[in-house]
């Protein structure tokens, strides 16, 4: 069997509403998946809307967490977040699998890219898989199939709750509520209490709630790509 290849999407979107304060990408949600698809075979390529270094989420940076100190240490990775490639440049038949990485700066950029959309239902359409965690459901939100029903509609999912949002007061920062809109869209939500982890699974489609998520969501995917998880 051939090695699954994954594109990783990290948001380019930097700045948290008008607030003032930096977002980007939440590190552990890269980080935790990429540990455990890389352990299991896979090989993981990174993406963004725009290309280029991908904004870090300060908050994330945690590197008390084994997992984002473990990541940060690989050769090459600092340098490869630097340099992810523009999604325009990105073919969908050299991936079997697309992952979302969440932070708040996805509420931004990702839904509204035309370019990810059909990545997405490209990657999807061809039996590949579909995977997001936290507020990187955010890119499901308009991804039609090719039959023009949305990609999440009738499908069970979950991602960053509307009570988590308000939890870190965020509600009327972001430009939508992501539980809300998915609902809106026909997604079936499952959730789990506030910050405790969830992984749902409907098919090839894989999401996460919340960053204590991002591990099982990276062995979810993994036993849909037909690979053997390995704990990060």
């Amino acid at each position: 069997m051939s090695t699954p290849r994954i594109a990783f999407v990290l948001t380019s979107h930097g700045e948290l509403g008008d607030t003032g304060n930096d977002t980007g990408y939440f590190l552990s949600e890269v980080a935790h998946p990429y540990l455990v698809l890389k352990k299991a075979g896979a090989e993981i390529d990174f993406i963004s809307p725009k290309g280029g270094e991908a904004p870090l989420d300060p908050s994330s940076h945690d590197l008390d967490d084994e997992g984002n100190a473990a990541f940060l240490n690989i050769d090459g990775i600092k340098q490869a977040l630097k340099e992810t490639k523009p999604a325009d440049q990105v073919d969908a038949d050299a991936y079997d699998a697309i992952y979302f990485a969440g932070g708040h700066g996805t509420m931004w950029d990702f839904p509204s890219n035309k370019t990810l959309q059909q990545l997405t239902r490209d990657i999807y359409e061809d039996g590949g898989a579909v995977g997001a965690v936290c507020h990187g459901p955010a890119g499901l939100v308009n991804v039609r199939l090719s039959s023009g029903d949305y990609l999440v509609d009738g499908k069970t999912i979950t991602c960053f709750t509307d009570v988590e949002e308000r939890d870190v007061e965020l509600e009327d920062v972001v430009p939508f509520l992501l539980e809300s809109r998915l609902r809106k869209r026909g997604a079936r939500i499952e959730k789990a209490e506030p910050w405790q982890e969830k992984v749902s699974v409907d098919g090839r489609l894989v999401t996460g709630q919340n960053p204590a998520s991002a591990e099982g969501v990276g062995k979810a995917l993994a036993k849909v790509l037909n690979l053997e998880p390995v704990t990060a």
